[in-house]
């Protein structure tokens, strides 16, 4: 099973996340949208692993309380645009014990550092070879109060990530 920890945006932030989506469109960024039941913030990605109640016992070891995250930028690595957010203490330590927690129970994770953002496109390009067409990012928020493991498996098209776990914080 291919296994990632993730938070996923609620409602009004997902509906932000949707009109910014369309303005990136509407300015010329074409590419390979990611779709609303994909968006999430990776906090840990494990890939090929057998046992999820395991990972769901990890899950579930580290204490957190609810914390709030705000939109802040637009980003663009390669051919990735991201929206990232601000800076939150809260989501960085978390992680950090999530990850620790992970090691010492001999679960294998991407160990790239952690950077809190959700990818808006792939593949992207822009017609008029412009990488930042103006756009405005949405001031939202959302508190995060629940972490939830998931499953990814490849789709005919696109991959479908299917919750398989989670835990209120």
């Amino acid at each position: 099973m291919r296994l990632f920890i993730a938070l996923l945006p609620d409602e009004p932030f997902l509906e932000a996340i949707r009109k910014l989506q369309e303005e990136m469109r509407e300015k010329g960024i074409q590419g390979h949208y990611t779709p609303e039941e994909n968006l999430h913030f990776t906090l840990a990605f494990i890939g090929e692993y057998p046992d999820p109640e395991k990972v769901s016992e990890v899950m579930e070891s580290i204490p957190a309380e609810p914390f709030v995250l705000r939109t802040d930028r637009l980003g663009k690595y390669q051919d990735l645009y991201w929206c990232g957010i601000e800076p939150c203490p809260e989501l960085t330590e978390y992680v950090r014990r999530l990850r620790h927690a992970l090691a010492d129970a001999g679960i294998p994770y991407d160990r790239k550092k952690f950077e809190a953002h959700m990818t808006l496109v792939r593949k992207a390009y822009t017609k008029n070879r412009e990488d930042f067409p103006e756009i405005e990012i949405p001031e939202k928020e959302m508190t995060a109060v629940k972490v939830s493991l998931m499953r990814s498996d490849r789709g005919k098209h696109e991959m479908i990530y299917t919750e398989v776990g989670g835990y209120y914080l």
